[in-house]
C-alpha cells in the first residue's frame, strides 16, 4: 500500500472522521463504521486533506485537466483545498468550481460558484464518499448543462465497497452509467488491512469484534 494511503488512514482516525461502532446510515443500513468528511474543520486538516486528494488524483488521472468540481455543500471546501494542494505539490494551476443549491439571480448570477465551465474543459469531480451514487445523478446534469466538457473522473476519499443500487459498488455503477472512471484515496479493504489488530496511538481500532461486524456487514451489503 502506498505511503500516502497509510498516512491518510491514520489521518482519518486522528481527525475522528472515520469511526467504528454501531451507526445507522442515511440509506437505513446499520453499519459498524462511519465516515464523515464534515469532521475536517481546521486549516491544518483541510490543508492535509487537499494534499491526499491531490496525490490520489495525480496517481489515477494525472494532472492533464482544467477544473476540479466539488458538488455543494461538502464538495466546496474539498475542491478549494485540493486545487491549492495541486498548485503547492505539483506547480499546476487548476480552477475550482462548485454548484449552488439555488440559482443566484443577482450579482454573480447563475448556479455555479467559483470558475465558470467552458466548452472543452476537462473536469475531475471531487466528493467525500459515495454510497449509492445519488449525488452524481444530481451533479452530472448540472455540469453537462453548463458547457460541453469532458469529465475525466470522480475522486472520493473512501470507497465503502458496498452495493449501490445493484449488486455492484456505487463507483462501478458510476463507471458503467456515465462512462468516466471513479476512484477513492483508499477503500475499506485497505483500511481493515492496515488497522486490524494493530495498535495505533495506543489503541486497537479494529479488533476481532469490530472485524467480525465488518465481515458480517459485507456479507449482507458488500458489492459483488
Amino acid at each position: 500500500m502506498e505511503q500516502y494511503k497509510q498516512d491518510f488512514i491514520k489521518f482519518m482516525v486522528d481527525s475522528k472522521v472515520l469511526k467504528f461502532g454501531d451507526f445507522t446510515l442515511k440509506s437505513g443500513r446499520k453499519s459498524p463504521f462511519f465516515m464523515n468528511a464534515g469532521g475536517y474543520v481546521t486549516g491544518t486538516q483541510l490543508s492535509r486533506l487537499g494534499e491526499y486528494y491531490a496525490k490520489a488524483i495525480n496517481d489515477n488521472y494525472g494532472l492533464d485537466f482544467d477544473v476540479l468540481f466539488g458538488p455543494a455543500y461538502k464538495g466546496i471546501p474539498l475542491s478549494v483545498a485540493t486545487a491549492m494542494a495541486i498548485s503547492k505539490l505539483y506547480g499546476k494551476d487548476v480552477r475550482y468550481c462548485s454548484n449552488r443549491k439555488e440559482v443566484k439571480d443577482h450579482g454573480d448570477v447563475g448556479i455555479l460558484l467559483g470558475s465558470k465551465l467552458k466548452d472543452g474543459d476537462r473536469v475531475v469531480i471531487i466528493e467525500d464518499v459515495t454510497t449509492s451514487g445519488k449525488s452524481i445523478e444530481e451533479t452530472f446534469p448540472i455540469i453537462k448543462a453548463q458547457a460541453d466538457v469532458e469529465i475525466r473522473g470522480l475522486m472520493v476519499s473512501l470507497n465503502r465497497m458496498e452495493r449501490g443500487q445493484s449488486e455492484k459498488s456505487a463507483l462501478e455503477e458510476i463507471k458503467e452509467k456515465y462512462g468516466f472512471d471513479a476512484n477513492a484515496i483508499v477503500n475499506m479493504q485497505e483500511v481493515v488491512e492496515y488497522l486490524y489488530n494493530k495498535p495505533y496511538d495506543g489503541q486497537v481500532y479494529i479488533d476481532d469484534e469490530i472485524k467480525a461486524a465488518i465481515d458480517a456487514y459485507y456479507e449482507q451489503y458488500g458489492a459483488k
